[in-house]
């Protein structure tokens, strides 16, 4: 998934066989935080360090990324999206963006 710039946050994704670039802006962050059933982001962010994450913290997170890079989709859009590499390359994909969304560059 190259082409993003990790030092900004990115991570590039392949979708319906058109790479993206995601990104947790403050305003996804904050999106994201309301959307979370239980915790907030630390709870997120837990969850994906233990291996305890849903598949919905997974749609969410890509859902919220993809809007921070600029894309305009919808929570349909993501639940029917053909993801290159299949479900492992999203759940990769969201815990990379969530990491890189609260570390500091000499940490990417």
């Amino acid at each position: 998934m190259s082409g993003a710039n990790p030092w900004a946050g990115e991570v590039a994704l392949v979708i319906d066989g058109q790479r993206h670039v995601m990104k947790l802006t403050l305003g996804a962050l904050a999106a994201l935080e309301t959307e979370l059933d239980t915790g907030g982001l630390v709870a997120l962010v837990e969850r994906f360090e233990t291996g305890e994450f849903a598949t919905r913290d997974v749609i969410l997170v890509l859902l919220h990324a993809l809007r921070g890079g600029g894309w305009e989709g919808t929570n349909e859009m993501v639940l029917q999206a053909d993801i290159q590499g299949g479900a492992m390359a999203a759940v990769a994909a969201a815990g990379q963006v969530l990491a890189r969304a609260f570390s500091l560059p000499d940490d990417a």
